[in-house]
């Protein structure tokens, strides 16, 4: 970031977000205005920590990012001025599939054209360029990160944490190495968990092939399958028929022939098959699906692979040997209609898997591959879910269902040349598992020797190093002991934390999108190295979409960049939007609400610098306040206590509504209108600087800038070190009380009395000879007096006569029209000539023989006053003005 013109803060002029703002955003980092300063090795969770998710380090700043960031700085900031030190970390996820794609996208090369040493080196020089832009655009975003307190998932400290969670996992027999199918991303060459797959809806056709019965005795000739994948034939090994179809039992036991291949495959009953799909008959390939994988293991079928690693199919296809699976899909239809094969084709769409990094459609291979075990622990995560506060909680739903729906262990090896390597290394002879020694971590078994000289199992001294890197997620998944220090002490010969105060984190905050993926195996991971849960609360954030609520998409062409809204809008204006939505709920970027933080911002610096021509700085306490004085300080308790409960529940639109009506209506509209009038009164003038002070403190979270600014400008004291608003004690109700009710109808009143002299083209300080008030007024007659210049003011008991009648009926016709028909034109006669009945107890009205219910018409009541002088009415009282 660059050096501003260091400049005095000073009320002088108008505000200037340009320059304020980035001085104050480099001043915060100089002066590590926001670092940790906690006690290493305090009693465990006593300080407030925030689990911050490390963004991966594949492009540039989105809406999203910028919409996160700032809901987690609202929670950091309010809880460092409510509780004191709080620990806000920032990371950067630089290793895995994401930085090897952004680093071929950006040096326009392959990694498998690279050495895998030479490639890292690569992704580290592309990922270093990417982590110093998103620092700055973080920081720029005025958040209260602690950049002391960063890691990046690569570097050794990381890679160790993680390698010894490996070990761990594998000393508590929760890891396992099989061979066995895994989902596979072609594009990307490397197995998958079923945590990176979803389902995007794709164009494809239904094929319905004829397979014909081997066997002179067969009961039939042929019998047809439906599928949307014949470039599978090949690998076909096996036909399914459901035991309980009547119209295919007699298939059962056969033996069928595959078209084109010529090979033979049993046809077998199980219940797995879904008779109402297709023909009801399926071949099983290894393997095209879920079900396949099911079939094969539980049949003890052969394993026939039709397509390798790339989607390319192999020397078992044959002739198609070396197209892709696209073009021989093609292909093979149009050699089964030639040969008398294809039945009939029709067009459909429907849920194909693809990866959800790169969107192309997943196969399954069999490999081996490293696996933690989570399938027998489900129910102990879902408890470990329900412990955790939701915010909100609907979103504990999406956690619990993707629980229940899990098939699969989770898969944590990856075919790839970026991340962090396995410690392990595998007898050549025996293939026997050997483990680095935790003493020794990291380690690069490609580079470094194994622990042993010879195998434990069988005496072999030849080794072969496990070349597969962790899945991103796997080192992701572990923020919070990363942050917490955990690491293995080996004088205790146990796992120890540097800063157990931190542990279980307070908050971890995240989009919607990834709580399968990060929430759900921090869970996992964290859980089974410590048994506790690692956060006490999880915040869940919506997306932002574009004006029309669609999701935003380049290819839409809706994308709003965040680089473009800073350009052109202050930074807190732009906080002030994040703070529009509920957590949790999608929401649209509209620029009104960007506006409206900037004509908030004016608002707070014209209104500070009235306060400041109208009191002392820091004037004394009077012995007694005046009512209305007294009064606005109750309200201004009643707020705090609102708005301290709606940012403890991170209800950060609600906290942020109700400051403003109460900053913007009843202070700036209301009050500072009253104090112009009595800037001589040292109530008034307490009340009045007590109320600022506190407004900039509760706009700290929100609007840090401008806060920061004013304080400085007004308050702060003269010395070098920089004593920041956003370290000072949150405020809290001091205790102030007044009939509330009676202030707000007073103030109702004032407002009422200077519309009226402003309507009526008089000057605010026009003399009002006598005003009459039936309301709730009670110690606040002075006061109503005094700023609206009443000569003589007086309190009705009781209410004036006013007379309510009916100004008009609406009808709603468009329901009125099909039940009536012809009679509406009666109806509206009987309403025009006032023949008509307003039953209220019943909600009817009774009009030309027919009773209306009240969804179908509506009431517009008119008050009249028939006595002297004229009336105003408000919220909450009756005015009446009598002049000569």
């Amino acid at each position: 970031m660059d050096d501003p013109e260091a400049t005095e803060p000073t009320l002088e002029g108008g505000y200037d977000p340009d320059a304020v703002e980035t001085r104050w955003q480099q001043r915060w980092v100089d002066e590590e205005t926001y670092a940790y300063e906690g006690e290493p090795g305090q009693d465990p969770n006593t300080t407030y920590a925030i689990d911050t998710p490390p963004p991966t380090v594949s492009g540039s700043l989105h809406m999203g990012h910028l919409y996160g960031s700032t809901l987690q700085d609202f929670a950091a900031r309010f809880q460092r001025m409510a509780d004191g030190d709080v620990l806000f970390p920032f990371g950067y996820d630089d290793n895995g599939i994401a930085s090897e794609r952004l680093t071929e996208k950006e040096l326009d090369i392959r990694h498998q054209d690279y050495e895998r040493r030479e490639f890292q080196e690569l992704c580290r020089e592309v990922c270093t360029e990417y982590e110093a832009e998103f620092t700055d655009k973080m920081q720029s975003l005025g958040t209260s990160i602690d950049w002391s307190h960063t890691y990046k998932t690569i570097e050794p400290r990381v890679q160790r944490i993680s390698q010894l969670s490996f070990i761990d996992l594998y000393e508590k027999d929760r890891e396992y190495r099989k061979k066995a199918p895994a989902i596979w991303c072609p594009e990307c060459e490397t197995a998958i968990s079923q945590v990176e797959t979803e389902d995007d809806e794709r164009h494809a056709h239904f094929n319905d092939i004829a397979f014909e019965l081997a066997g002179d005795d067969a009961p039939r000739e042929e019998f047809v399958i439906s599928t949307t994948r014949p470039e599978l034939i090949p690998a076909c090994v096996s036909v399914f028929v459901h035991p309980d179809d009547e119209a295919n039992a007699d298939l059962v036991g056969e033996t069928a022939r595959v078209p084109i291949f010529g090979h033979e495959v049993p046809v077998i009953a199980d219940e797995r098959v879904d008779m109402e799909k297709g023909s009801g008959i399926v071949m099983c390939c290894t393997f095209g699906d879920q079900n396949d994988i099911e079939w094969y293991q539980a049949h003890d079928l052969p394993l026939r692979v039709a397509i390798d690693e790339t989607a390319t199919m192999t020397d078992l296809a044959g002739d198609y040997e070396g197209l892709s699976t696209e073009n021989a899909r093609e292909a093979i239809v149009e050699d089964l209609d030639d040969d008398g094969y294809l039945r009939d084709r029709r067009e459909i769409v429907h849920d194909v898997g693809v990866h959800e990094r790169c969107d192309t459609p997943v196969e399954y291979r069999v490999s081996k591959q490293w696996y933690v075990e989570v399938l027998d622990h489900k129910d102990e995560y879902l408890e470990a879910g329900q412990e955790m506060d939701w915010y909100p909680e609907k979103m504990f739903t999406r956690y619990e269902h993707w629980i229940e729906g899990l098939e699969w262990d989770w898969l944590i090896s990856r075919q790839r040349d970026s991340g962090i390597p396995f410690p392990v290394w595998y007898c050549r002879e025996c293939d026997h598992e050997i483990l680095a020694e935790k003493e020794e971590l990291p380690v690069d078994p490609l580079s470094d020797e194994p622990p042993v000289d010879t195998c434990p199992e069988c005496g072999n001294d030849e080794f072969v190093p496990e070349e597969d890197v962790f899945d991103t997620w796997a080192t992701s998944s572990l923020t919070p002991l990363i942050n917490a220090g955990w690491d293995w002490d080996a004088d205790e010969e146990a796992f120890t934390m540097d800063n157990p105060e931190l542990y279980p984190f307070d908050l971890r905050p995240q989009g919607h999108d990834i709580i399968s993926f990060w929430l759900f195996h921090t869970v996992i991971k964290c859980y089974e190295h410590t048994g506790e849960v690692p956060f006490d609360a999880t915040m869940i954030n919506g997306h932002v979409l574009d004006e029309n609520r669609e999701k935003m998409s380049k290819s839409r062409g809706n994308v709003v960049e965040p680089d473009a809204v800073l350009a052109e809008y202050p930074v807190d204006a732009v906080r002030f939007w994040a703070a529009s939505a509920a957590v949790g709920d999608d929401f649209p970027y509209q620029e009104k609400d960007l506006t409206a933080g900037e004509k908030l911002l004016r608002k707070l610096w014209n209104a500070s610098k009235l306060v400041d021509t109208l009191a002392p700085r820091d004037p004394d306490e009077p012995e007694t306040l005046e009512a209305i004085d007294r009064w606005l300080l109750a309200e201004l308790d009643d707020a705090v206590t609102d708005l301290t409960a709606h940012l403890e529940a991170y209800e950060f639109a609600k906290a942020r509504d109700r400051l403003r009506t109460f900053f913007w209506n009843t202070f700036c509209d209301d009050y500072l209108e009253i104090a112009k009038t009595r800037e001589d009164e040292p109530s008034t003038q307490y009340a009045l600087r007590t109320a600022h002070r506190t407004f900039l403190e509760l706009w700290a979270p929100f609007l840090p800038h401008v806060t920061e600014e004013i304080w400085q400008a007004v308050y702060a004291a003269d010395t070098d070190a920089l004593e920041s608003i956003h370290t000072r004690e949150w405020p809290t109700p001091q205790g102030y009380e007044a009939d509330l009710e009676a202030g707000e109808t007073a103030m109702e009143v004032i407002s009422a009395l200077r519309r009226y002299k402003s309507e009526n083209q008089l000057p605010l300080n026009a003399d009002l000879e006598s005003v009459s008030v039936y309301g709730p007024i009670e110690g606040f007659e002075d006061a109503i007096q005094h700023v609206m210049h009443v000569q003589e003011l007086s309190v009705l008991e009781a209410e004036p006569e006013v007379t309510t009648e009916v100004a008009s009926i609406d009808l709603e016709y468009s329901t009125l029209g099909p039940k009536f028909g012809s009679k509406v034109g009666e109806i509206d006669a009987g309403i025009d000539s006032g023949e008509y009945e307003i039953d209220d107890d019943a909600g009817v009205l009774r009009v030309a023989g027919e009773e209306l219910e009240d969804d179908v018409f509506e009431v517009s009541l008119e008050r009249t006053y028939s006595g002297d002088g004229e009336m105003i009415e408000t919220e909450s009282a009756v005015v009446i003005l009598q002049h000569d």
